[in-house]
């Protein structure tokens, strides 16, 4: 079995559509789908509010490297454009997590080295899997724990939505 956690975000066109390609792509490997929710920019550059969503998937096929690819190649398919960093996409795939493997590739750093700063990770998250943990220099940790060592502002910018993504 590879359990993979993937966060996913779009800002850019029919970002709710972004989102559900996800899920129809990954279909028939969607364990859980969090609610979706919208979330103020992270890094700095101004842009329009994301939706953010967290996926899933158990798949014993795919390791770590592989779910980096199938992101990718989703990405592709929603005309991903890398210009900028931190700026708007269409869509964003990231492994945050992978079986609990740690390992610091060219490719591939996991656990993801900032999910655990990240608000609108760690509340979808939550949403799917309250008692889910993420290891942080080394040591495991609660995800709830993590969130509430964020700054208020941080948390309060990631709002449930109605928007719901459908596994088909």
């Amino acid at each position: 079995m590879t359990r993979a956690v993937l966060s996913i975000g779009s800002n850019i066109g029919d970002s709710l559509a972004h989102l559900q390609s996800v899920v129809d792509g990954l279909q028939g490997h969607v364990v859980a789908v969090s609610p979706v929710y919208s979330t103020a920019p992270w890094g700095g550059v101004e842009q329009q509010d994301f939706l953010n969503a967290i996926v899933i998937v158990d798949d014993p096929d795919i390791d770590g490297l592989g779910w980096l690819r199938r992101g990718q190649q989703l990405e592709a398919e929603a005309d991903r454009v890398r210009e900028q960093r931190w700026g708007p996409r269409t869509l964003d795939v990231d492994v945050v997590t992978c079986d609990g493997i740690r390992c610091d590739g060219p490719e591939l750093t996991l656990p993801h080295p900032r999910a655990h700063e990240r608000a609108f990770v760690l509340v979808p998250w939550l949403a799917v899997e309250p008692d889910a943990t993420l290891v942080v220099d080394g040591a495991e940790m609660r995800v709830d724990g993590l969130l509430s060592g964020l700054d208020a502002a941080e948390r309060d910018g990631v709002q449930r939505t109605a928007l719901r993504l459908e596994l088909r």
